[in-house]
């Protein structure tokens, strides 16, 4: 045990650095991008399209090319619930951002952060009516 770093105040510095960054974005976003909810629902003035909260918007595009992209979501959700446990990299050596030792995960979980965005960004900018992809600016 005596070639290990304790884990505080190293790794909780990094964690307490990355919380308070991630919430000063997330209001950021909150503050300028206003959220597409509509008033009550009334059945005379139906909204076309009818779009879901932001943050399920990437669901919506996938599932608006085929109904079947929904195993894709629940595949993806079981993956990173049984991340700990899939042998698709050996344990990490030190607790580091981006770990050279821990490669597959990060990048797995950086191109699903990233299709995720894109896909929210399609879906709230460029679906138009009847969810045709339409020039959004």
């Amino acid at each position: 045990m005596s070639d290990y770093i304790k884990s505080s105040p190293y790794f909780f510095r990094i964690i307490k650095i990355s919380f308070v960054a991630l919430t000063l974005v997330l209001l950021l976003f909150a503050w300028f991008i206003p959220a597409p909810l509509q008033g009550p629902a009334d059945i005379s003035h139906v909204p076309n399209p009818s779009k879901s909260a932001w943050f399920l918007m990437w669901t919506q595009e996938l599932v608006s090319y085929s109904s079947l992209m929904v195993y894709l979501i629940l595949a993806l959700g079981l993956v990173f619930i049984l991340l700990p446990w899939l042998p698709v990299s050996p344990p990490a050596e030190e607790a580091r951002w981006f770990g050279k030792d821990q490669k597959i995960v990060n990048l797995m979980t950086l191109f699903s952060f990233i299709g995720i965005v894109v896909l929210t960004v399609i879906a709230m900018y460029f679906r138009g009516e009847n969810w045709s992809f339409v020039f959004g600016f």
